[in-house]
């Protein structure tokens, strides 16, 4: 008889969101100013790791901790590993929240919490189904093991880590993007554009930038800007037509004068650096203000270079970057952090390129053009674009099983978001967002259907038994 997938998934419904709460109750955020030997990315980060290694240790699985960057929770037997590759750090949580970000509040058919979609939830439905399948009198022909990650969200230091001591799966998937399967990841680089002259006003300004900050991540659209002004003149007048602009873009903000500074906050909308245009880039909204009044000559460059290259130009136009390809559509950019002050100024950059674009090439020429503005390009990360044949029997598998679980067509999608699947030759991302459902991820009021969350366990235990057990 075939094994009833659903039904066994069933069973486990209270365990798998009491789990799911206790791992969102950890507020795994990079800390990197408080990192020690023990805890290389933080304590909470690395409290997450021990939560989830524990929590194996006592279901009966083999567990390895690798450096308190990364772990794994490991079954079965055989020369070949089935990789489930899975993160448990998350992005800061961000203001606006109706339920607290840190405590797993289920309401109205869902659990809200930072992370409950990217990616505590589908970590704890993978392990469900490695659970599931471990208590069920089934037999292994390769090992199944579920590689934890730690900093994901930030420069992947972790999977580094990891395979530079661990073996590398012969295959693998991410429960880490959307369901039915990404076969396509664009390339990612950050990068940083500095500003390296220092400019002399040839006449006193009407007012002074003494600092403006925006953005605390380069893959996360910045919600919140703060700029410090010192005022000489046209103060009220700049006062009321910020309100204006507030007004007229739909956007809100504040301000208040200490010490003879004006200091003049913007609120806009985080999401996914994916997709910049979900989100509203409150740096930039602020920037784009500002660029009409006389700063001086220092601030206004750096603001209209905001306004002219970046603001509202999410495909690279103006910086002369944009492509796209059939396999994994526009290239986009995300300016995720904005620094300005006396000492440093700078444009934090996310580029996801498609499969076939031409980076270096495209550098190329940037590099030549911001020469000519003394801009100055550091700090770059460059993760390659990854892509597996969508003909491949594992993807095959795969698009059976959720076609099988969910009697709905099975597709290949492409997606700008680097999941860890890109670590492994063959690795996809699989779920957990089911299509039609509300990307939350890196959102205010972030979710995951409760639905959703079972559903998945039920397809990841199908998969899992499909690809690394004995029928």
């Amino acid at each position: 008889m075939p094994i009833q997938w659903t039904e066994e998934v069933e069973k486990h419904k209270e365990e798998i969101i009491e789990n799911l709460q206790q791992l969102v109750q950890i507020p795994s955020i990079l800390d990197e100013e408080n990192t020690t030997e023990e805890a290389p990315l933080g304590q909470p980060v690395k409290d997450a790791l021990e939560w989830m290694l524990t929590l194996g240790d006592k279901d009966g699985f083999i567990t390895k901790n690798t450096g308190n960057l990364a772990g794994h929770i490991e079954m079965g037997e055989g020369r070949d590993i089935l990789g489930v590759l899975c993160h448990v750090d998350v992005v800061p949580a961000g203001d606006g929240w109706s339920f607290p970000p840190f405590k797993g509040v289920v309401e109205n058919g869902r659990l809200y919490a930072r992370g409950a979609i990217d990616d505590k939830g589908p970590t704890i439905a993978a392990y469900m189904a490695m659970k599931i399948l471990r208590n069920m009198d089934v037999s292994f022909d390769k090992r199944v093991r579920m590689i934890v990650g730690t900093d994901e969200e930030s420069k992947w230091r972790c999977v580094d880590h990891y395979f530079e001591h661990e073996e590398m799966p012969s295959i693998g998937f991410a429960p880490d993007a959307d369901f039915p399967i990404i076969h396509a990841e664009k390339g990612i680089i950050d990068f940083d554009l500095f500003f390296s002259k220092n400019l002399k006003d040839e006449k006193a300004p009407h007012m002074e930038m003494r600092s403006f900050v925006s953005g605390e991540r380069y893959n996360m659209v910045p919600d919140r800007a703060k700029t410090v002004l010192i005022p000489v003149l046209d103060q009220t007048y700049l006062l009321q037509e910020f309100e204006e602009y507030l007004k007229e873009n739909e956007l809100s903000g504040d301000y208040f004068i200490e010490d003879g500074d004006l200091t003049i906050e913007l609120y806009g909308k985080s999401a996914h650096a994916m997709e910049p245009d979900n989100g509203v880039n409150a740096g930039l909204a602020l920037l784009s203000f500002l660029q009409q009044f006389e700063l001086d000559v220092n601030a206004r460059a750096f603001c209209r270079f905001a306004q002219t290259m970046l603001h509202q130009d999410s495909r690279g136009h103006n910086l002369g970057l944009t492509g796209s390809d059939e396999i994994s559509g526009d290239l986009t950019i995300n300016t995720g952090k904005i620094r300005y002050s006396k000492e440093e100024a700078y444009f934090g950059l996310n580029v996801r390129y498609p499969v076939t674009y031409d980076m270096k090439n495209a550098l190329s020429k940037l590099t030549a053009m911001l020469d000519q503005k003394d801009i100055e390009i550091k700090n770059m990360d460059d993760s390659p674009p990854h892509h597996v044949d969508g003909n491949d029997p594992f993807i095959k598998t795969l698009l059976r099983v959720y076609e099988e679980q969910t009697n709905q067509k099975g597709k290949l999608l492409a997606i700008g978001g680097g999941t860890y699947a890109r670590s492994l030759e063959k690795g996809v991302a699989f779920g957990a967002l089911f299509p039609g459902r509300a990307d939350v991820a890196h959102q205010k009021d972030e979710y995951i259907e409760i639905e959703d969350l079972l559903k998945a366990t039920a397809i990841y235990a199908q998969a899992i038994y499909e690809l690394a057990c004995v029928k």
